[in-house]
């Protein structure tokens, strides 16, 4: 049976207005430059640079109507008026910032070279090898993955081998050619483990009383020298303390990463450039917008001349009317965006200077220990925006301060209250755990339950897993791997 009936419902709708500018404003400064590339190769009626006013130029976007979702519009829908106007300069052409020019090299440097594959193949091209060993070697250096590792089973490289390379051979095979592999630079590669990287590297070694003991020590007591038990160690080999440690020393100078040893690996290295940039002049903190971020755009002359040649034609044919429709599109695309870069810089200064304002005192002298508890929503109250509004700063801009390029989003942290009911930042806390742990004596690690102790005595009462937890965000691992002889 069916039923009719009304139901009212109240949602939210984002224009597209609205949504260009949200992607616009959590884009980076690098990001944001591509962007306005790709806006001003798609949009004809779109110009950058600098353009000189006169008089004569006609151009009034401010009064066009709204362009909504899928409408469709037509010649006669089009009041050619409100885009020519005599009268005024449009509102856009008027606008000044006072961002300086950046002379910074906007171009992206990249690595250059050979990539670190074909350096591996180079090498392979002074050993004498048969048709059937080198397909396998090729395959093997191709299956090494950026660290310098084969990180996958014999067995399964001898499957891909068949099927994708056509050549059927047994695991005995591709071991012994892998060991061809194993002598090629930087010493290490194509070791299939950690245990078996450094033992490549030993054995490439000059044989002395340390090395031999090293090359002992990581071929057969491997898993106790990763989790030192040195007390072990010493029974085994029945040697002293000092060898030991001699032994130890030797292991350390290894690379656990041997392919990040080659400079010519062809990774594009990320360069990070700062959206803002904080000076201290006279004690007082000085914000300023990266130039990159306010570029000069314009409505192209042709368009607006095109519009008045439309609107003095008296035989207006359907060719010109659909012309119309596609220049009115344009105009309208153009003056969005560049309303949307206006509001992009408004956003991100204010957000920035919110900020700024409110970690004060971090900013003035560079000690973490300053940073007070904040997360978005303390900022996005203070600015009158949403919080996802201020994540999408927080979450990609870097800020260049007296102290070192800074990610935005680690001045934002939760808090805690110490001894005396204040509200701390974690960030403090993990600031003096971390100091903690440096100053301790390596010979005898502090537990947590130590470090939760010491942290009660400096007036920060947190529970063991607390510290647990801090601890392991900042990367530390537990008291007995930090232990030294």
């Amino acid at each position: 049976m069916l039923k009719q009936y009304l139901q009212f419902k109240l949602s939210q709708k984002l224009s597209p207005q609205q949504i260009q500018l949200m992607k616009l404003i959590q884009l980076p400064t690098q990001a944001f430059e591509q962007r306005l590339k790709q806006e001003l190769e798609e949009n004809p009626a779109l110009e950058g640079g600098k353009e000189e006013v006169d008089s004569d130029y006609d151009s009034d976007l401010d009064n066009s109507d709204d362009f909504g979702d899928n409408e469709i519009i037509s010649a006669e829908d089009i009041n050619v008026d409100e885009y020519l106007s005599d009268d005024e300069i449009p509102e856009y052409r008027t606008q000044a910032n006072n961002y300086s020019a950046d002379d910074e090299e906007k171009t992206m440097p990249y690595a250059a070279g050979t990539s670190f594959t074909q350096h591996l193949i180079n090498q392979l091209n002074t050993y004498r090898l048969n048709d059937e060993e080198r397909d396998i070697a090729e395959f093997l250096v191709g299956s090494v993955d950026e660290s310098g590792y084969i990180r996958r089973e014999l067995s399964d490289i001898a499957d891909d081998l068949a099927f994708t390379q056509n050549v059927y051979t047994e695991e005995p095979r591709i071991e012994k050619v892998l060991k061809i592999v194993h002598q090629l630079d930087p010493a290490g590669v194509g070791a299939r483990n950690l245990q078996e990287c450094l033992s490549i590297q030993l054995h490439r070694k000059n044989k002395t009383a340390d090395t031999a003991l090293a090359i002992d020590i990581i071929d057969t007591a491997f898993d106790q020298f990763t989790k030192k038990h040195y007390k072990k160690l010493l029974q085994k080999f029945n040697i002293t303390e000092a060898q030991l440690k001699d032994a130890i020393k030797e292991i350390e100078h290894l690379n656990p990463k041997p392919g990040g040893s080659y400079a010519g690996n062809n990774r594009i290295v990320e360069h990070v450039v700062p959206d803002f940039a904080i000076k201290i002049v006279d004690g007082e903190l000085e914000l300023s917008l990266n130039g990159r971020n306010a570029p000069e755009l314009h409505v192209s002359r042709e368009y607006n001349n095109m519009l008045k040649g439309y609107k003095e034609s008296k035989d207006k044919s359907k060719s010109q009317k659909d012309a119309v429709v596609f220049i009115k599109q344009k105009l309208d695309a153009a003056k969005w965006f560049i309303e949307a870069i206006k509001q992009r810089q408004q956003t991100l200064f204010v957000t920035m200077s919110a900020i700024m304002h409110y970690q004060r005192e971090y900013f003035l002298t560079g000690d973490e220990r300053n940073l007070k508890p904040m997360i978005l929503k303390d900022i996005a109250d203070e600015i009158s925006m949403d919080v996802s509004t201020v994540s999408r700063v927080a979450n990609s801009k870097y800020v260049d301060t007296p102290y070192g390029t800074k990610l935005i989003k680690e001045f934002f942290s939760e808090s805690m209250k110490n001894d005396q009911g204040e509200d701390v930042s974690t960030r403090e806390i993990k600031k003096i755990l971390e100091t903690v742990i440096d100053e301790e004596n390596k010979k005898k690690p502090l537990t947590d339950e130590t470090l939760a102790s010491i942290l009660k005595e400096k007036g920060y009462p947190i529970a063991r897993r607390t510290v647990a937890k801090y601890r392991e965000q900042l990367d530390i691992p537990v008291a007995r791997l930090r232990k030294k002889i």
